[in-house]
């Protein structure tokens, strides 16, 4: 390791009462925040654009996409920032040529691990892969297509999961857990094997402790989840009450 080379920290213990002020740049710009809050919060705080696709308002973090990631001046790797925090004196670079350069392949990766097939699917022109993908000028995948032979699971009265379409965000298993409180989703094996599911691997529709309250998947940023009697581009997803309930748990505790 080079001398003055600065190390992010990933996770912390948040200090009970006051916090830290600390002042670090981001592209090159003066930023100031409290030492619990991670690299993207204060982006967004400063109207900095930093991509994501398992982030949402209103659950935490997990680092799975790796789309959020930052360069760290001196630092020997790239990081996510969701999951990141700050030092006194860190220089971010949101948007450097190394980091535009890896955005990309990891969106094109996550084209190729599963079918996604825009022109046919329920959540065309609302799908947050297909915006990333049209943000970052993606015209063509570089790498080789696994077309995985993957099932659809419509065995539930009113909703449809199709792991064609899945970007194991993991968006479904947070909000199950933490806002609805069911923990229906989890996830089993590894690797390209990942897939999320119900209770111990059973149908949807077999589940004892899926509530039906649709949370999974209005959260969902693809067509993996989606609603049943929905056509091409028909599947819009409605977020806005996520931190509305994290504030009135907040309110609860206190």
């Amino acid at each position: 390791m080079t001398s003055g080379t600065v190390l992010p920290r990933k996770r912390r213990v948040r200090p009970v009462g006051s916090h830290r002020i600390l002042t670090f740049k981001i592209n090159n710009r003066d930023v100031s925040s409290r030492e619990d809050e991670s690299i993207l919060a204060v982006a967004r705080q400063n109207n900095i654009y930093i991509p994501t696709l398992c982030h949402l308002d209103g659950l935490s973090e997990h680092g799975a996409c790796r789309l959020c990631i930052v360069e760290i001046k001196n630092a020997p790797k790239l990081v996510p920032a969701c999951i990141t925090f700050p030092q006194e004196g860190m220089e971010v670079s949101t948007c450097s040529e190394r980091v535009i350069d890896y955005r990309k392949k990891l969106l094109e990766m996550l084209f190729t691990e599963r079918n996604h097939v825009c022109a046919v699917c329920v959540s065309n022109g609302h799908c947050e892969l297909q915006d990333l993908a049209i943000q970052l000028n993606i015209t063509h995948v570089r790498y080789e297509y696994l077309y995985p032979r993957l099932a659809l699971d419509g065995s539930h009265p009113r909703f449809i999961m199709d792991h064609n379409r899945c970007v194991l965000c993991l968006r479904c298993v947070r909000v199950c857990d933490e806002i609805e409180g069911a923990h229906t989703w989890d996830v089993m094996n590894r690797g390209l094997d990942t897939r999320v599911i119900t209770d111990l691997n059973i149908p949807w529709g077999s589940s004892e402790t899926c509530t039906s309250c649709g949370k999974c998947v209005q959260v969902c940023p693809t067509g993996a989840l989606s609603e049943k009697g929905k056509s091409v581009a028909e599947m819009v997803k409605r977020r806005q009450f996520l931190p509305y309930l994290q504030k009135m748990r907040r309110w609860e505790e206190e």
